[in-house]
């Protein structure tokens, strides 16, 4: 084992001036980092353990938002009323993924700052730019059926494992960290990720020590909220494709769509454009196929991930049918 020294803090402050020491790293719930320290892929020198900081809370904001603090469990999130009653699509996303045994560890933050589950950045025998930059990519031309189609460099065409992330994408989450100078600052989910290019060692654009302290949620949005996922089992496995959906049928037209995809990229996978398409429109088959072809326009697999791209584009059409139908029955 590589010594560490291990520090559990009670003020924000204090952690995050630990954590902004060369080769720190926050732990709370630990499913993922353990695991990454057990085969010597991560190698910090200090733990900072988060969970004696007051980020535990999920609080309801008198705007309608939903305040979620940074250590929240993943099944205590999916199951608590307000989540259920306000954003059952967060809760879907959050039943999804893992086990029933991982969830009652696993934080939010955690769950947002997970590494990705490529085989290749496991097996520290082969070449990976994300563990190792500069070392290659072994999954362009190896195993890689879990792979991006879209967002992917020549350094990395890795995918971002998490299911809450792509659900919190549709609902417009925003991100409240605390920096190493003690200063607040709000992230949208969409800019917390960074794209591979030449350094995917680089994932986040969070700086060394910055720690999330919460994820915030806007207002409930109208109409339908959907989560679908492929996978290859029904549980404990990670998205081939998943979609999170909002969308309402308002007027006999598409109003406040919200598509994100998951298992196609390096982050949740938004297409504005797609979005805009759709919103005011009437629902058409014709319609939701010409929004699944834009929404995968420019998308390219490496082989053994070329079926993503089909699947990606009828999981879209799919979902959107089945809320138009639904939001159409209830307002008719």
């Amino acid at each position: 084992m590589i010594p560490f020294t291990y520090e559990r803090p009670t003020a924000l402050r204090e952690a995050v001036a630990a954590a902004a020491q060369p080769d720190a790293r926050f732990i709370a719930g630990g499913t993922n980092l353990l695991d990454l320290m057990k085969l010597q892929i991560e190698r910090p020198t200090r733990l900072v353990d988060v969970n004696a900081l007051p980020l535990q809370g999920i609080e309801a904001g008198a705007d309608g938002t939903l305040r979620i603090g940074a250590t929240v469990r993943n099944s205590d999130l999916a199951a608590h009323p307000l989540v259920r009653e306000r954003y059952p699509l967060l809760t879907r996303a959050l039943l999804a993924g893992a086990s029933a045994q991982i969830r009652n560890k696993a934080t939010t933050a955690g769950n947002l700052l997970q590494r990705t589950r490529c085989p290749y950045f496991y097996d520290t025998a082969m070449p990976c730019n994300k563990r190792s930059p500069g070392s290659g990519c072994a999954a362009l031309r190896g195993f890689n059926r879990m792979h991006a189609v879209v967002g992917h460099s020549e350094a990395c065409i890795a995918v971002h494992p998490s299911d809450m992330a792509v659900a919190l994408s549709a609902l417009d989450a925003r991100i409240e960290t605390v920096q190493p100078d003690g200063r607040m600052r709000v992230i949208p989910i969409q800019q917390l990720y960074r794209a591979p290019g030449q350094t995917p060692h680089l994932e986040t654009n969070l700086a060394p020590g910055e720690l999330i302290g919460a994820v915030v949620l806007p207002p409930p949005p109208p109409g339908v909220q959907s989560y679908r996922k492929v996978r290859d089992r029904a549980s404990f496995a990670f998205a081939l494709v998943s979609v999170a959906l909002v969308a309402q049928v308002d007027g006999g037209r598409m109003q406040n769509v919200r598509a994100a995809f998951g298992g196609i990229a390096y982050r949740p996978w938004r297409v504005p454009e797609v979005e805009a398409m759709l919103t005011g429109k009437a629902p058409s088959a014709r319609l939701f196929a010409r929004a699944a072809d834009a929404a995968l326009a420019g998308a390219r697999g490496f082989g053994g991930n070329d079926f993503k791209i089909p699947l990606a584009r009828q999981l879209l059409q799919a979902s959107l049918t089945q809320a138009s139908q639904r939001d159409g029955a209830h307002h008719g």
